[in-house]
């Protein structure tokens, strides 16, 4: 599916972020009549993770109403795409808040956890960047790699 498309998704059911400024690809999940989730995948936003075999799963987002197993069956298809394209790792942060479950049904593990920042510390220090509630939160950083 194209990037806009999943934006468009992701505006209407993510919780707590937006839609991505860049991708290098998306998917879709359907439960045979309507769009039921969505995965973005682009270059990772951690600079030192940036090195052309890794990608980052940006959002995976499904509705409230998408089958069980939704998001897992989204990221195991981000991974099954990103090696097709001859990519080594693939990443994806949670809010230390949330189960992590879909990730681990999809085979993938807990390798890092991100410190929150403060309004106006890291991410968002550089002009133009918006700060949003969700960065003042502790995250973990999950892989899965061939």
């Amino acid at each position: 599916m194209s990037i806009s498309e999943a934006n468009e998704f992701v505006s209407n059911f993510h919780r707590h972020n937006k839609p991505v400024q860049g991708a290098k690809f998306a998917l879709g999940a359907s439960d045979g009549q309507r769009l039921v989730g969505v995965a973005i995948v682009g270059r990772p936003v951690a600079r030192r993770l940036d090195d052309g075999m890794t990608a980052e799963v940006t959002r995976c987002c499904v509705s409230d109403d998408a089958p069980k197993g939704a998001p897992s069956f989204l990221y195991s298809r981000c991974w099954r795409v990103w090696a097709a394209m001859g990519g080594e790792r693939l990443v994806t942060y949670t809010l230390q808040t949330e189960s992590g479950a879909s990730l681990r049904g999809a085979g993938w593990r807990v390798v890092a956890q991100s410190p929150s920042f403060a309004e106006g510390k890291g991410w968002t220090n550089r002009a133009g960047r918006e700060w949003q509630p969700v960065i003042g939160q502790t995250k973990l950083r999950w892989e899965v790699a061939a």
